[in-house]
């Protein structure tokens, strides 16, 4: 058995990984899992058995704590998605465990075509609209809001950088197209992270200078990256990594309630997706990328297998690391076996 501080793993005569154990993976980004979607536009469909479901799937590839995500809505349904979540997790010992906190994905994001992604349109704003929405989303949460997602930008995100980062929310720069300028203004106000880095961004941009890679090259931000080829390609999420370094680097799955389902047509919010048959998550007929099948354990094995990283560090990415970054305590210690590219956990 090799041990790499506490994550311990036991290799075939092959070296292949088939038994791994240590901190439990941490998924910061989840908008939906198992047939639920946690952006539901009706809360009530969001009942506690169906929801439960969701995250004893997720529990089996041995993740346990989970950020909600909360993406681009009206206010009332984001404040009431919430609202629900909270509720559940009040009721249900699982979902105490394992609901951490939220992670609000908008509304306060780009709204040009690219770096909107697949957030609807219509509900995009600015920080200087609606100031006190934050305030709002962590008085529902109970005081659970551990990161936002915001393009620095905008109209008054300097300030709700500051005021967010004093009072321990993380602020992550995603879904924006802001300047260098703009960028380290924003690292100096508070912001810590970037959000799926690669991805929310424009088809086309400037080979050398642009938004890209001032964050990659900028060491004070960490990153999440979406592990699954299909965001960002493999040779190139090697790369990523490598500027940003493993111990900057956290694997996200931005799961949409396909995850862990076959090919079809599904949700996220009020946006209809199809799910194809190799992962891929398309929208409204086009090549965007809605959100992804990903699943964590598969993160992990995708990144150790594609990009050069070491087993045991690919899970510290994936565990130890994103709980490190949003002020989580170190995660329970899970046991699984590697079975078909695939997490199974033990003793559950």
């Amino acid at each position: 058995m090799g041990v790499k501080g506490d994550i311990s793993v036991v290799r075939d005569e092959g070296g292949r990984v088939i038994r791994a154990a240590g901190p439990g993976l941490v998924d910061l980004q989840v908008n939906g899992y198992a047939g639920v979607d946690f952006n539901d536009s009706n809360v009530e469909r969001l009942t506690l058995e169906k929801v439960r479901a969701a995250f004893e799937a997720m529990q089996r590839c041995g993740v346990v704590s989970v950020l909600v995500t909360i993406i681009t809505a009206p206010i009332e349904q984001m404040i009431a998605r919430v609202v629900r979540m909270v509720e559940l997790r009040k009721t249900d010992e699982l979902l105490s465990s394992m609901i951490a906190g939220f992670h609000i994905e908008g509304p306060f994001i780009s709204s040009e075509d690219g770096p909107r992604g697949a957030h609807s349109l219509e509900y995009v704003m600015t920080p200087k609209d609606s100031p006190d929405l934050l305030d709002e989303l962590q008085a529902a949460a109970e005081g659970t809001v551990r990161l936002l997602t915001l393009a620095p930008e905008l109209p008054g995100a300097m300030k709700l950088i500051a005021d967010a980062s004093s009072d321990g929310v993380v602020v992550s720069l995603g879904h924006h197209k802001a300047d260098a300028e703009t960028i380290d203004r924003a690292v100096e106000a508070g912001a810590k992270m970037c959000t799926h880095l690669g991805n929310g961004s424009h088809y086309m941009l400037p080979r050398l200078d642009n938004y890209l890679q001032r964050q990659l090259a900028d060491d004070r931000l960490w990153a999440g990256f979406i592990a699954d080829g299909h965001h960002i390609p493999f040779p190139t999420l090697k790369n990523f990594i490598r500027a940003k370094t493993p111990q900057h680097s956290v694997l996200i799955t931005d799961a949409m309630m396909a995850a862990n389902m076959p090919p079809g047509t599904y949700s996220i919010g009020d946006v209809t997706c199809q799910v194809h048959d190799d992962g891929f998550v398309s929208h409204d007929d086009s090549p965007s990328l809605a959100g992804s099948v990903l699943t964590m354990d598969r993160a992990v094995i995708n990144v150790a297998c594609h990009c050069d990283v070491p087993f045991e560090t690919a899970w510290a990415m994936a565990s130890t690391q994103p709980a490190e970054l949003v002020g989580l305590p170190t995660p329970t210690r899970v046991e699984v076996d590697v079975i078909d590219k695939s997490f199974v956990r033990r003793n559950l």
